[in-house]
C-alpha cells in the first residue's frame, strides 16, 4: 500500500476542500458500525472496509463520475487516496466492487443512511435552528436507456419471455413468425411505409398474445414472471383496435395519442414520459427538493416516476415536510398548490407561501371564479349581474358541486364577458374552495406574501442547478431504487461540501460551525 497519503502528504491537499475533510473526519461521519446490518455474515470481514466505499461514492456523487473513473481517481489522485484512506501505492479496488456496494445499500433497511449520516452533522451543528423555511421544487431527470418505440419494446418483451420462460422458446418457434427474433436488429420492412408499419405492430401484438395465451401452466421465478408482466403490458399499452374491429378479431393498430403513464423502455420500465410543462417533455424521473433558502442544505429529497397522481408535486412535498419537528414557512410554485395538499400542511401547522395555479374564464378577459360571489356554507353563488342560485348538494362541502345559472344568462347584458354556452353560464365549485379562494386574495392583495415569496422561494433553483451540475440530469442506473439512493448521497455530499464552506469543525467531541466573521 505504501505511505498514508494524508499522513505524508496533507500540504497538498486543499484545505476546506471534502477531500481533506473525509482525510480527517471519515471515520467520525461514517464509523464502521454504521454499516454493520449490511454486512451479517460471521465468515469474515468485506473485502474492503465500508467506510471506504462510502467515501468514495460520497465523492462519485459529488462529482458526477462513473464508476471506472471513480476508481482511476483513487488509482492516480493524491485527494481521492487521502480522502478514502488508501496509501500511496494503493491500485484500489474492480469497480464492480462499488456497483455490489450501491446494491447493498439501495436494499437495505436504511438505504439513505449516508443522507442520514450528514444531516446527523447538520442538526449537531445548530446549522438551521430558528430557520424555518423551506423552498420546494422538482425537476426532471433523464433516464439511464434509450427510450424504445412500441415496435422495438414488443420485440424485447417478446425476446425476454423466450429466454427467462421455460418452454416459452419452443412455442415462440411455432407461434411468433412476424420477425425473427434471434435476429439482434429491428425488422426488415419499408420503415417510410405507413400502412407496412401498421402491418407489423398488429402482427406483434398477434405474437405476444399467443405467446403468453400458450405459455404452460408452471411456477415462476422472479425474472421468467417480470418478462410474463412485461410483456403482457407492453403488449397492450401502445395498441387498440383496429379501424372497423370489435376488439375480438385480433385486428390492431397503435393507439391514436398519447398513452398516459405509458413506460418508455423495456430495460427501464419504472421510466416514464414526464411533462415538466405542456410544451415540454422528458423521459425519466422527477427530483423533489426541500431546502432551507438561507444555507441552502437540503433538508429533504426524493426521487419518484415522472408520472402517476402519488408522484404528483402536491403528495410528493407533503413527504418531504413530514420530518419536520416544527412548523415551517413552506414556499412553492403552483405545483403544490392543491386543496388537498394545503389543507394537509396546514391541519400540520405550517404556514403557506404556494402560488395558486391561476383561474381560467370561460370567456379571454372575462368573468372567472372569484368574480362570483359564493357561499358555500348557504349553497349560493350569486354572479357579477346579481343573480343568485343554488349550489348542488350531491353530497356537502366536501365534495363537487355545481352552480348553473341557465336562463339567467338569457338577455343578461354581461353574458358576452360571461359564457359562451348556449345553456348558460354553469360553474363548478370544487372541495377547498374556501381556502383555495383565500390563498388566492392572498397571494394578490398582501404585500408582505409577496415579499417573502419573492425572497425565498428563488433559491431552490440554485439547489436544483447545484443537482444537476457536472452531467448530472442524465442517471446512471436504472429503476427508481438505485436513483433514489444516489439522489439521497448527492445531496448528502452537497450538504457537506455546503457545511464545509460555512466552516464545519469537530472540536471537543461536537460538530460545529465557525462563528460567522462580523
Amino acid at each position: 500500500m505504501g505511505p498514508d497519503v494524508w499522513a505524508t502528504c496533507r500540504e497538498l491537499i486543499p484545505a476546506g476542500s471534502v477531500f481533506a475533510f473525509l482525510a480527517e473526519h471519515r471515520g467520525r461521519l461514517f464509523p464502521a458500525e454504521m454499516f454493520a446490518d449490511m454486512y451479517p455474515s460471521v465468515n469474515g470481514r468485506p473485502s474492503m472496509p465500508p467506510q471506504i466505499l462510502a467515501a468514495a461514492i460520497t465523492l462519485q456523487a459529488l462529482h458526477g463520475m462513473s464508476d471506472f473513473e471513480t476508481v482511476q481517481e483513487l488509482r492516480c489522485d493524491l485527494r481521492w487516496k487521502a480522502a478514502c484512506g488508501l496509501g500511496l501505492h494503493d491500485m484500489a479496488f474492480d469497480s464492480s466492487l462499488l456497483a455490489y456496494f450501491r446494491r447493498r445499500l439501495a436494499r437495505s433497511a436504511c438505504p439513505n443512511r449516508v443522507f442520514d449520516a450528514v444531516r446527523e452533522v447538520v442538526k449537531a451543528t445548530g446549522a438551521l435552528k430558528g430557520k424555518h423555511r423551506r423552498a420546494l421544487d422538482s425537476t426532471v431527470l433523464d433516464d439511464a436507456v434509450a427510450t424504445q418505440d412500441t415496435v422495438t419494446q414488443i420485440i424485447s418483451a417478446i425476446r425476454a419471455v423466450i429466454r427467462e420462460v421455460p418452454g416459452a422458446d419452443q412455442i415462440a418457434a411455432v407461434q411468433c413468425t412476424a420477425h425473427d427474433y434471434t435476429d439482434p436488429g429491428k425488422p426488415r420492412i419499408a420503415w417510410n411505409d405507413v400502412q407496412a408499419r401498421a402491418d407489423l405492430v398488429d402482427a406483434l401484438v398477434r405474437d405476444a398474445l399467443r405467446l403468453l395465451g400458450r405459455l404452460p401452466e408452471q411456477q415462476l421465478g422472479e425474472k421468467a414472471a417480470g418478462a410474463v408482466g412485461l410483456l403482457a403490458l407492453v403488449a397492450g399499452q401502445d395498441v387498440e383496435p383496429a379501424d372497423g374491429s370489435d376488439g375480438r378479431d385480433g385486428r390492431w393498430r397503435i393507439t391514436q395519442g398519447t398513452v398516459p403513464d405509458r413506460m418508455v423502455s423495456t430495460v427501464d420500465p419504472e421510466a416514464r414520459h414526464v411533462h415538466k410543462t405542456r410544451s415540454h417533455q422528458q423521459e425519466g424521473f422527477k427530483a423533489h427538493l426541500a431546502i432551507e433558502p438561507e444555507t441552502g442544505l437540503f433538508t429533504a429529497v426524493a426521487l419518484r416516476p415522472g408520472s402517476g397522481a402519488e408522484h404528483h408535486e402536491a403528495a410528493v412535498g407533503l413527504d418531504l415536510l413530514a420530518d419536520e419537528e416544527q412548523p415551517v414557512h413552506a414556499f412553492g410554485d403552483t405545483a403544490y398548490s392543491t386543496g388537498e395538499a394545503c389543507q394537509a400542511l396546514e391541519q400540520a401547522g405550517h404556514r403557506l407561501f404556494l402560488k395558486p395555479a391561476p383561474l381560467r374564464t370561460a370567456v379571454p378577459g372575462g368573468f372567472s371564479l372569484d368574480d362570483f360571489a359564493i357561499d358555500t356554507t348557504a349553497a349560493t353563488v350569486t354572479c357579477p349581474q346579481g343573480h343568485t342560485v343554488a349550489l348542488s348538494d350531491p353530497g356537502g362541502q366536501h365534495y363537487q358541486r355545481k352552480a348553473a345559472f341557465k336562463d339567467l344568462c338569457t338577455g343578461c347584458p354581461l353574458r358576452e364577458r360571461c359564457t359562451k354556452a348556449k345553456a348558460g353560464r354553469t360553474l363548478t365549485i370544487r372541495p377547498h374552495h374556501d381556502q383555495q379562494a383565500a390563498a388566492r386574495h392572498q397571494a394578490a392583495t398582501d404585500p408582505d406574501w409577496q415579499a417573502d415569496y419573492r425572497r425565498w422561494r428563488p433559491p431552490v433553483e440554485r439547489a436544483v442547478a447545484w443537482i444537476v451540475h457536472r452531467g448530472n440530469r442524465r442517471l446512471r442506473y436504472i429503476g427508481t431504487t438505485k436513483n433514489d439512493t444516489w439522489l439521497h448521497t448527492r445531496a448528502a455530499a452537497l450538504n457537506l461540501r455546503r457545511l464545509i464552506n460555512l466552516g464545519l469543525t469537530h472540536t471537543n467531541g461536537t460538530w460545529n460551525l465557525a462563528p460567522a466573521s462580523t
